[in-house]
């Protein structure tokens, strides 16, 4: 599909680039036109010619509009043309061309699990389901996978994102236009900034000047020409020089106005693009249309309020050209009516402008989800329950190849903690990993790597990948049990999914155990869900004190025609083959 879509955006864009040439050759000419007739109309005045000057004229400021438009669908399907490359680069395996989030890495490092499941950086969940362009896109998909939502919020997420999977279109509709918008942090915090910031006043004489000056300057400028008199010409410059003590006077107020980044109107135009696509369209999930709602302006459309707005700020960005402040002003004092028509637009819509960008993040972050399906129609949308059931039919890491992932059938309705245990590299943490990344996905609506799977969704807390913190003098011991603290502490106020990876090695193997296995039979009666993978096998023993609860899993090693060979499947009870001692033989070391 991508590559068709490829195809077809490739030869839409050869055809708006010719028209782009030939109406570059048009208005070359045209202005030839205009400034041939110009010349001679004033060596002759013959009306004729001035005719022909009024015509070219209109005709090269009809082509202009019409050249923009062109050049404005030709930046569009350019973008179509290199998120299909992008999606295609992708499901080719040949790299991940999208960003990988791994910003949000930096204040979530005490997460309960975000570190430890990988969720943002170089080939993590977020690189690998972000198709977001906008910063409330790229935030608003980072804090979902990141939350855990009540289960009726999850089952409208399932049907919207169920919904945009199907329609690629429009996706890719929508971030083409994203991507045009070039949005960055500074941009957006600006705005915001902006629209949450008091509402200034321009008094009421200034307002009257503001009329009064560029009727007057043009009436003295009329007189000038009609009475030849240089005494009306000398007054229309005193008041063009008046116009601009008044211009001045409101410098302060202007400069207060103005959002602190550059090409600001660009990036709402194409907010307001974006709106209008989500307006014109018909949903059929709640979600969706609850979404749409938001998108509701005091007077008109949201879209046309961004769009206004965004043509009132390129008003306000034309005062960096100093030839254009000082005849604008000088003249009509164009730049006070348009902070005035700014005001009034603050004063009526500024406070609508964080939810408005909220929706745009919205059908981002779902529209990266409705992708993530579209890609992996083998996966399911989990049944949900609030039974504390658990149960997952071939279950595999969505983030390996379908053609090397093994997959596992997982039920923690018997017992609702596995003990597990298994030689290096045999895949007791891709496991762990597994159960952990298809939980975030469950909680999130999104579709899991499972054939079928019912779940109650839960909180998720991890202690997987720990480190030293010099920055904290704290060691790796020290962060694990404050960790380990932080899963208690968790479990006080309700159920959890706990996963453990080999914890407390930071001290010697008899604390290790003792340690370990009071920690299980803690958290268990605390009523917690999940695993824990060990190496130590006395603490597989714990099951026999609770055989309704904790249960014995596996993942062996085989050696076949002398080596190892790993199957990664699921077995029950405890691991028996040990290959640290057979490689370590095999490469000479002892």
């Amino acid at each position: 599909m991508n590559q068709s879509l490829k195809e077809q955006y490739t030869a839409e864009y050869k055809q708006l680039d010719q028209k782009y040439n030939l109406f570059s050759l048009f208005r070359l000419a045209l202005a030839l036109v205009f400034i041939a007739s110009s010349y001679y109309y004033f060596k002759t005045y013959q009306l004729a010619l001035l005719v022909v000057v009024a015509i070219s004229f209109a005709l090269f400021s009809w082509l202009m509009r019409i050249h923009l438009k062109v050049a404005q669908a030709k930046e569009l399907k350019k973008a179509l043309i290199d998120i299909n490359q992008n999606e295609l680069t992708y499901l080719q395996q040949q790299g991940i061309p999208f960003k990988d989030g791994n910003e949000h890495n930096a204040n979530n490092t005490q997460h309960a699990y975000s570190f430890d499941l990988d969720i943002f950086g170089k080939n993590a969940l977020y690189h690998h389901l972000n198709r977001t362009a906008t910063y409330i896109g790229s935030q608003t998909l980072a804090n979902l996978l990141l939350s855990l939502l009540p289960n009726n919020h999850i089952k409208n997420n399932q049907a919207a994102i169920h919904e945009l999977a199907n329609q690629i279109n429009w996706r890719q509709d929508l971030l083409a236009l994203a991507t045009l918008s070039n949005d960055n942090k500074q941009a957006y915090d600006a705005l915001i900034t902006w629209a949450n910031s008091p509402n200034q006043q321009i008094s009421t004489w200034v307002k009257v000047l503001s009329y009064a000056m560029p009727l007057l300057f043009a009436s003295m400028l009329v007189l000038s020409v009609v009475l030849q008199d240089t005494l009306f010409a000398k007054l229309a410059f005193g008041v063009f020089l008046a116009n601009l003590g008044v211009f001045r006077s409101q410098v302060p107020t202007l400069n207060n106005e103005a959002v602190d980044a550059s090409n600001i109107h660009q990036i709402i135009t194409q907010y307001s693009l974006m709106i209008e696509k989500i307006e014109q369209t018909n949903f059929t999930s709640d979600k969706l249309n609850q979404l749409k709602t938001q998108l509701q302006a005091t007077t008109g459309k949201a879209s046309k309020q961004i769009k206004r707005v965004a043509q009132l700020f390129s008003g306000m960005e034309s005062m960096q050209n100093g030839l254009v402040l000082l005849l604008a002003n000088g003249t009509c004092l164009y730049h006070l009516h348009n902070l005035s028509a700014l005001l009034q637009w603050k004063q009526t819509h500024a406070k609508q402008i964080p939810a408005w960008l909220d929706v745009i993040g919205q059908f981002e972050a779902l529209c990266s989800l409705g992708n993530f399906a579209y890609n992996n129609p083998q996966f399911t949308y989990p049944l949900l329950n609030q039974n504390f059931e658990l149960e997952f039919a071939n279950l595999g890491h969505p983030l390996i190849d379908q053609q090397k992932r093994v997959c596992n059938d997982v039920d923690f309705n018997t017992q609702r903690f596995i003990i597990l245990t298994g030689s290096n590299m045999a895949g007791k943490s891709t496991f762990l990993r597994t159960l952990g990344i298809n939980m975030v996905l469950s909680g999130i609506g999104a579709p899991v790597c499972a054939s079928a799977a019912n779940v109650h969704p839960l909180p998720i807390i991890v202690s997987m990948r720990l480190s030293d913190s010099l920055s904290e003098n704290e060691s790796y011991f020290f962060a694990e049990v404050k960790r380990l603290h932080q899963i208690m502490q968790q479990l006080d106020t309700q159920v959890c999914f706990v996963l453990l990876d080999e914890i407390l090695r930071g001290t010697n193997s008899d604390d290790k155990r003792s340690g370990t296995i009071a920690f299980v039979k803690k958290i268990i009666s605390k009523k917690a869900i999940g695993a824990i993978a060990t190496h130590d096998l006395e603490v597989c023993q714990t099951t026999t004190e609770y055989p309704n609860v904790l249960v014995n899993k596996c993942f062996e090693v085989d050696i076949i025609n002398n080596d190892l060979v790993f199957d990664y499947k699921l077995r029950n009870g405890i691991c028996k083959n040990k290959s640290a001692t057979f490689l370590m033989k095999k490469m000479g070391i002892i």
